[in-house]
């Protein structure tokens, strides 16, 4: 009886940082976007349906980071992020394209597995600690090949849930 609860617990209660940002209805399987552009938008209008921000305001916010410098990790994978103002938690966007875009990654490489995140203003430990998880983990050739593999959100969803430092 015992191993029965344990199981249930663990399996309602977040592994990581990650898996309370990222809500199931954030994920997007794009069979669209050729361009980090267009995936900007498309991400714009999700976090505005869903978390009412505003899409130029996510858009611009992504772009300006951009400017600074590719967030293209290598590997088909990049992690946009923006800090927008009046957020009041973190909050992310997943999305897989069906077609590889140009993300001006270090390999050179395009991506396909792209964790937008969004961040209040003022950055904070927990800003760095979002990122250094999501650094972690798609580091992880295992993961990454999984997600390639995942066809529907919900199974996405499920890989980010389960996904563990610790394993």
């Amino acid at each position: 009886m015992m191993g029965g609860i344990a199981a249930h617990f663990s399996f309602q209660i977040p592994m990581n940082l990650i898996s309370k940002l990222l809500a199931p209805d954030n994920i997007l399987l794009d069979t669209e976007s050729t361009s980090k552009k267009r995936v900007f938008e498309r991400v714009g209008l999700l976090f505005e349906n869903n978390q009412q921000i505003a899409r130029s305001q996510v858009f611009d916010s992504l772009f300006a980071r951009e400017k600074l410098g590719s967030t293209g990790l290598g590997h088909g994978v990049a992690i946009p992020h923006g800090r927008i103002a009046k957020l009041r938690d973190a909050t992310a966007a997943f999305v897989k394209t069906s077609h590889p875009i140009p993300f001006d990654a270090p390999d050179g490489e395009p991506v396909s597995l792209i964790f937008v995140l969004l961040v209040p203003e003022r950055a904070t430990d927990l800003h760095l600690q979002i990122l250094g998880e999501l650094a972690q983990m798609f580091s992880d050739q295992q993961f990454r090949n999984r997600l390639q593999e995942c066809e529907d959100g919900p199974s996405i969803h499920q890989l980010f849930y389960e996904w563990n430092a610790a394993a």
